[in-house]
């Protein structure tokens, strides 16, 4: 047993560290948090962008405030969200600091008159 200085080196285990998301899915949102979600009044907008491949997008309020995130997760119905569709959504704190909000329980109420694909349909290219 040596009591020298130079430690051994060791093997690097292929490890990573991987940090939570900030993002709060339906998956991963916490009961009391889904709970003051549901204790808000629902909110009409309209959806500004949706990616179905990134699994977000965004909705303008219709009273004008700043743009909310929606998480894929939060889409509720069977119909992909498209450009300009009216929403009817819930706002949710955006944990840690609650700061900001994003939109949950979404469900589109007017569709846009562009044929709007199912969840269950194959990506095309231009949702990529």
């Amino acid at each position: 047993m040596s009591s020298g200085g130079a430690a051994a080196k060791q093997p690097d285990s292929g490890v990573k560290l991987q940090l939570p998301s900030p993002i709060v899915t339906r998956r991963t949102r916490t009961l009391s948090t889904n709970q003051i979600a549901l204790s808000n009044p629902q909110v009409m907008g309209k959806i500004k962008s949706f990616c179905r491949a990134k699994g977000h997008g965004f909705v303008t309020p219709l009273d004008g405030t700043v743009d909310i995130f929606v998480h894929i997760s939060d889409v509720e119905g069977e119909y992909i969200p498209r450009e300009g569709d009216e929403v009817r959504y819930r706002l949710c704190p955006i944990p840690p600091k609650r700061e900001k909000m994003q939109a949950t329980h979404m469900q589109i109420i007017n569709f846009t008159p562009e044929v709007h694909l199912k969840w269950d349909c194959a990506t095309s290219e231009d949702e990529l």
